[in-house]
């Protein structure tokens, strides 16, 4: 057996980049609290804290990464209204009202309608009141507790109780609450 000398393996030299600028941009880490958020951002602004050679730049020529970040820091920097009491009980009436009258047509619920819409209820005045805070802050969260509080108390039809609560929720909230609040969202 002839045995060939063995090689030995270099790696290629790495050389710096020369076309990459790394830049800092200001970011900031915090759990979400849909009413303590910071006031929106002047993106003029936070452009301008870009190195000099980048100010020349409009936003939407900056690379992907660049643009993600800074929209990313207006989005987290964005101050919702706080909830306010008397839209939401307001609000809840009508909720109440649409939900008992639909589902009051489904056979599935039977003598449990009341039970099954009072539940339901309940749910969506604690997420009105605590917070939604006008367009934009409408979870999808509270209409998943519906459906999974139905059904774990043992009542039929609570992803279709769900359905028809989000429904109306979107077809309603938002509007209703621009008319109460003459259509200042902020």
């Amino acid at each position: 057996m002839v045995r060939t000398p063995a090689t030995t393996f270099s790696p290629p030299t790495l050389r710096p980049c020369t076309t990459f600028t790394p830049i800092s941009l200001p970011l900031s880490f915090s759990t979400h609290k849909p009413n303590t958020l910071k006031p929106k951002p002047n993106l003029q602004k936070l452009h301008s804290s870009f190195p000099s050679s980048q100010n020349e730049k409009k936003l939407s020529t900056l690379p992907l990464r660049q643009r993600q970040l800074i929209i990313t820091k207006a989005a987290s920097e964005y101050k919702f209204p706080d909830p306010i009491p008397e839209f939401a009980d307001a609000e809840i009436e009508k909720f109440k009202t649409h939900l008992l009258k639909r589902l009051s047509k489904k056979d599935i619920y039977g003598e449990s309608v009341e039970e099954v819409v009072g539940i339901c209820t309940e749910i969506f005045s604690t997420f009105l009141h605590s917070e939604y805070g006008g367009p934009g802050t409408l979870l999808v969260n509270p209409f998943v507790d519906m459906a999974d509080a139905v059904n774990d108390q043992g009542f039929p039809g609570g992803s279709q109780a769900a359905r028809v609560a989000v429904k109306w929720a979107q077809e309603h909230v938002d509007k209703d609450w621009k008319e109460w609040t003459g259509g200042d969202s902020n």
